[in-house]
């Protein structure tokens, strides 16, 4: 089964995993260093073992492919994965004149009553995002985050670099490069960020008429994020694949620290107890030419057969 090798990063996590303090506060079991290979011509990589909402995942790789880093595209696609980010950097403002919001990120998870609170505001934070202009330019922007990166690289010189266009056509006109790479890990950009890249670097690679990449991951949640970053490269593979007249290969994912967090260690077991099903497959309009040109309506799976999602909490 194509997911498989996702399972058996769990597995060996819970079994060969060290126990490591994080930046959280959380606490994580984890290894360094591991990589998975998925062949995209068996299917898509989304995971079965639990419901992965995947209209999240591709309006995030749209938010990326257009260069956005506020999250107010996001909002208006009732996606809701970076709200935490931006909703800390509002109550650390002096324009935040609500609730005591120290240490929510731990707070709202182990008190009850704390986390109506919490979810009440940070409600109202995301729909002003949405109403008032001047509000999201402040507040929703997570500064020089993937976007801007791919698509609009700060040079020394003052000028900007379009990675993605750039590989694009790379891949065109020579696709036997060994340079065909898109680089988020921007040292002078990292304090700007409201997170840091976890997925820094990828590199394309042309063989057999299909187009493969392979990703470095520094940091991988293995049961909330990673299944998200399996999908979302397989789909960027996928979508650059289809605009250079290739199909798509093997999407090779290299974690540098994965972790479970130790919040989400019945979960993990609990997936692991389930059997995969058939991979869906993916499908995407035709009678689109661009990887620029799509919107959330072109892009869908078929035939995704899952079992129940499985709820764990976000360590932010």
């Amino acid at each position: 089964m194509l997911e498989d090798a996702y399972l058996n990063l769990e597995r060996y996590v819970l079994e060969h995993g060290h126990k490591k303090a994080d930046r959280t506060g959380t606490g994580t079991i984890s290894t360094f260093g591991y990589q998975m290979r998925f062949d995209l011509s068996k299917g898509f990589p989304l995971l079965t073992t639990k419901k992965v909402p995947f209209g999240l995942i591709k309006s995030e790789l749209l938010w990326f492919l257009h260069g956005d880093t506020n999250i107010r595209f996001l909002l208006q696609h009732k996606n809701h994965i970076w709200d935490e980010w931006a909703f800390k950097k509002y109550v650390d403002s002096d324009e935040y004149h609500g609730p005591d919001m120290t240490d929510f990120g731990h707070r709202h998870l182990k008190d009850p009553q704390f986390n109506k609170i919490y979810q009440s505001e940070k409600r109202q934070f995301c729909q002003q995002i949405l109403d008032d202009d001047a509000f999201a330019k402040k507040f929703g922007d997570l500064g020089s985050v993937y976007g801007k990166q791919w698509r609009n690289w700060k040079t020394t010189t003052g000028g900007h670099i379009d990675q993605i266009k750039n590989v694009i056509s790379k891949i065109k006109k020579t696709p036997f490069s060994r340079r065909l790479i898109v680089s988020a890990w921007n040292p002078e950009d990292v304090p700007s960020m409201a997170l840091p890249p976890c997925h820094t670097l990828f590199q394309f690679y042309v063989n057999d008429g299909k187009l493969s990449c392979q990703l470095y991951q520094r940091s991988g949640d293995i049961f909330l994020g990673v299944p998200f970053n399996i999908a979302s490269y397989a789909l960027l593979t996928s979508l650059i694949a289809k605009e250079v007249g290739l199909k798509p290969g093997v999407f090779v994912h290299t974690l540098g620290d994965a972790h479970i967090y130790s919040n989400h260690i019945k979960q993990v077991k609990e997936q692991l107890q389930r059997t995969p099903k058939d991979a869906p497959k993916l499908w995407l309009n035709p009678d689109k030419k661009s990887i620029f040109d799509y919107d959330v309506y072109d892009i869908k799976v078929v035939n995704y057969h899952h079992y129940p999602a499985i709820k764990a909490p976000v360590a932010v």
